[in-house]
């Protein structure tokens, strides 16, 4: 297989197999259970929040800086979002919605601090979350989770979300059709939001660092090349200042996630009100 090139933007989100492990067979069929960039990646995460949550839940009175960023994180999503949009009903949906947040914004600040590593050529460094199959199964996992939620409070009275009173058998019956397909798309568009805004603005900020490398070698020629600096320092500029917007979206697109899972949790809490 010919080697990638070295200026290719799309290379960073390749996946790569750091433990080989033999397929296990289940029923036929074959398993790869090795350990890639993206499972590296993943776990890694995964054992960030897990050690940064343990050694912050101290219950003192006087907070450390430790403990005092974890519950100014945990009260962005139980003051920010689960009371104000779903109540007190709302809150024994906190420690879901919060482990949502804290996995997904941990993966999205690794993808921006480790983004340097692909610059080396270092495969571990991996935009997890602009892998659609991570931002789906989440999706899904939420999604499926809030539905199976409403059929157990309140059984198949839950299937009146999908009535618009008002429109009449006919106008009623299209109503439900258009309602359904509105509801069910709802993992796709959560998947695709953070898959998109992630993989976006890398493959930017990639871009840029080709074009810092290229016109800094164009203008090792000399003469007129030698205005490629120029260019070669705009663009480095332009990788600081992409950086710290990635930076935000990596915050927003986790708020965001959180709070669409609350408002679809609200749905299933306050079930009927305003139906």
């Amino acid at each position: 297989m010919a080697e990638q090139p070295a200026i290719d933007p799309m290379h960073q989100f390749l996946i790569h197999k750091m433990v080989e492990i033999p397929p296990v067979n289940i029923g036929g069929f074959l398993l790869d259970l090795s350990i890639t960039n993206s499972i590296f990646t993943l776990l890694v995460g995964a054992a960030l929040v897990m050690v940064f949550l343990a050694l912050t839940a101290r219950g003192e009175i006087v907070p450390n800086r430790a403990q005092a960023a974890a519950e100014a994180l945990y009260g962005i999503i139980d003051n920010v979002l689960v009371t104000p949009i779903i109540g007190a009903g709302g809150r024994p949906y906190i420690p879901f919605i919060f482990t949502l947040f804290m996995l997904i914004l941990t993966l999205n600040l690794m993808s921006v601090v480790l983004a340097v590593g692909n610059i080396g050529g270092q495969h571990w460094t991996f935009t997890v979350t602009a892998q659609l199959a991570v931002t789906a199964t989440l999706a899904v996992i939420t999604f499926f989770s809030v539905f199976i939620l409403g059929f157990i409070k309140h059984g198949p009275k839950f299937l009146s979300l999908f009535w618009v009173p008002g429109m009449g058998i006919v106008g009623g019956i299209l109503m439900v059709f258009i309602e359904m397909i509105s509801y069910f798309v709802r993992p796709v568009t959560l998947a695709m939001r953070l898959f998109g805004n992630m993989l976006g603005g890398h493959v930017v900020m990639s871009l840029f660092g080709s074009f810092v490398v290229g016109l800094g070698i164009f203008a090792l020629a000399g003469g007129i090349a030698t205005l490629g600096w120029i260019g070669s320092g705009l663009s480095l500029a332009m990788i600081v200042a992409l950086t710290g917007l990635e930076l935000v979206v990596a915050v927003l697109q986790a708020f965001v996630f959180a709070a669409l899972t609350t408002v679809y949790l609200n749905e299933v809490v306050n079930f009927g009100h305003g139906h």
